[in-house]
Formats: C-alpha cells, structure tokens, sequence
C-alpha cells in the first residue's frame, strides 16, 4: 500500500530541474506571471526566468524566498514534481480475508486515526469485531443484503441504506442474515487518541 506523496517516477535526483519544474508549476497554479512572482519574492525576473529554465545555480537566499513567495517549503521545491492524483490498480490495495469477511480498504493511504474499509461478508458469514481503544467510534452502513451487528450484547439489524454508530472499543460481531447471497457494508473507524 502505497503513503506519503505521489511523484512522477523519472524525477528522481534531478534537484536544478525538479526546480524549474516545480516553481513553473506552483506560479501557473497561482495563476501569477514571472513579473509577479518576481514583485513577491524579490528575486529579479530575469532570475526567476533564469530558475523556470534550469540553468541557475540559486543561493540558499534565493531558495528561501522563492519558497516563501509561493509558501511551500525548499524540499518541495527542489524536490521531484509531485502528480495530482494517482492510480491505484486494485492489487495495490490488498484485501484481508477474516473468517467469513473480505475487507478492502477504500483508502489506498494511511490516515492517522481513521480506517475505512468495503467489508463483504459471505452467505450466511460472520465476522468478530477487535475491540479498539477506549473511546474509539464505529460507523456501519449496509449497502446490500441484512446485516446483524451485535455489540456489547445488543443486537442491531441493518438493511440496505440504514446506519448505525456504536462504541468500537467493545466487543463486537457483524453477520451476514442471508444464507444465499453476500452481503456487503462499509466500514468506518474513528480511533480514540491513545494518550502518553
């Protein structure tokens, strides 16, 4: 699974033209001429043309205020470009087999307290649930087919569309009601801050 920020992959250590690639790209998502960016940085323009092209060899003083002109930090400027967006091909995002559940994550990059998940569960499958940190919150939405959710011994029914939010750090169970056909629902898993 793929974090972190998405580069294209043959700009690898090409720092003076990672940087004139860089700084076109961040003045025209400005939509700001060389002139301008020379007024907010004050960098001479023939400089600032000089960098876009690749042919400079800037001070560390040029740098700063080239990265403060368009308020991103140095290592993003001189590092490689990074893309807009990025495919993720569906045997990047590896599914986890659990009991009678298939769960995909729809997030094909780590975010720091937040786990969102496809879960199918088979013909008639179950699944337990791992309790999580006090605090922590689970969300369920039934997409297709009847889901049972028993949590902390109550026990909750869901059809297609319904939600439900519960306690995520006790113990809990998913089942799928329907002995012919897979069910599947979304997963969502706020987890509590664990305190030091």
């Amino acid at each position: 699974m793929a974090s972190g920020p998405c580069y294209y992959p043959d700009a690898l250590d090409d720092s003076g033209s990672n940087l004139a690639a860089n700084l076109k790209r961040l003045r025209e998502a400005r939509s700001l001429s060389q002139q301008q960016m020379s007024r907010l940085s004050g960098i001479p323009r023939p400089t600032w043309a000089s960098l876009e092209s690749g042919d400079a060899n800037p001070t560390l003083q040029v740098l700063t205020r080239a990265a403060a002109a368009l308020q991103v930090s140095i290592e993003e400027l001189i590092g490689p470009p990074r893309t807009a967006c990025r495919l993720f091909a569906a045997d990047e995002v590896p599914a986890r087999k659990r009991q009678g559940a298939l769960l995909r994550p729809l997030l094909p990059e780590a975010i720091p307290g937040l786990d969102i998940s496809r879960m199918e569960l088979k013909p008639g499958g179950s699944l337990g649930g791992i309790p999580h940190t006090p605090g922590t919150r689970e969300y369920l939405t039934c997409e297709r087919g009847r889901i049972e959710l028993v949590a902390s011994g109550e026990r909750w029914e869901l059809g297609p569309g319904d939600a439900l939010v519960f306690r995520g750090d006790q113990r809990h169970s998913y089942r799928n009601l329907d002995a012919r056909r897979t069910a599947v629902a979304i997963t969502v898993v706020c987890f509590a801050p664990v305190s030091v």
